[in-house]
């Protein structure tokens, strides 16, 4: 679960420092994402709903 204002990362980030993935936050009403290895550099921000539906299309190609 996505806790405002905090940074969440996939618990299958990957080996070694874990730190090959992108992390998530929920800014509302919207969703921030950023690279967990340069979490300083700049993020993306989209609206809940359309990252919710991106998600959830994603999740049917799997």
């Amino acid at each position: 679960m996505i806790t405002l204002g905090n940074w969440q990362k996939s618990s299958f980030s990957g080996g070694g420092q874990g730190d090959a993935c992108v992390e998530v936050a929920h800014r509302h009403p919207h969703i921030a994402i950023r690279d967990s290895k340069v979490p300083t550099r700049a993020t993306l921000t989209f609206p809940a709903e359309a990252f919710t539906a991106f998600i959830n299309r994603l999740a049917k190609e799997l």
